[in-house]
């Protein structure tokens, strides 16, 4: 396995009330990255809920975009230790994905085009927790970034926030997805350090 890692400059500061701990506060956007970066096109990009009777809930771009976007600064935080404070970003509330999705399960499995997986809890989705982004910081998402679409949910490590997303598929329980199965923690709050089991 290969990773990618561009754009660390980093600065240590004093404690702050919106820095997790053992986190560096950077002004740029570090890349991190684990295999190839998919390229995605908005004509083929599609979104997919599939709830526990195996039923499809799908957009295409446009149909997610015409759901209404909304523009959101958000403070993020990566494992790896660093924060970038007071994000610009642009995207769809996984509330209104959720509208007409019925659903006894309580989490969900987060799928990439790519193949990259992430485990959360239903609960750390809804209720403005969460959107499937498509803009930051002004600009449409690059590939590198996640693009053209990625899960932002801000309150948990960023690895949670998957890349490339192409969908959501609900579980009775909290099975792991990939970098769980290699050792990081099977929720990932920063305010805990919840780096690793």
């Amino acid at each position: 396995m290969s990773f990618a890692t561009r754009g660390f400059s980093g600065r240590r500061r004093a404690p702050d009330d919106r820095l997790p701990p053992g986190q560096t506060l950077v002004q740029d956007w570090p890349v991190l990255s684990a295999g190839p970066t998919p390229h995605v096109d908005t004509a083929d990009w599609e979104f997919t809920i599939r709830d526990e009777t195996g039923d499809d809930h799908r957009w295409t771009w446009d149909e997610l975009l015409a759901l209404g976007a909304e523009d959101v600064t958000l403070d993020i935080h990566c494992v790896t230790h660093w924060s970038k404070l007071d994000m610009p970003w642009r995207g769809v509330s996984l509330d209104k994905l959720f509208e007409n999705v019925e659903s006894e399960h309580e989490f969900v499995m987060a799928h990439s085009y790519g193949g990259y997986t992430t485990n959360l809890p239903l609960e750390d989705l809804l209720d403005g927790k969460a959107w499937i982004a498509t803009e930051a910081e002004g600009e449409p998402l690059d590939p590198e970034h996640g693009g053209p679409a990625r899960l932002l949910v801000p309150h948990l490590y960023f690895w949670k926030s998957a890349k490339w997303i192409r969908g959501l598929t609900m579980m009775p329980s909290n099975d792991p997805g990939f970098w769980e199965q290699y050792g990081y923690h099977i929720y990932g709050d920063p305010w805990k350090e919840e780096r690793y089991w």
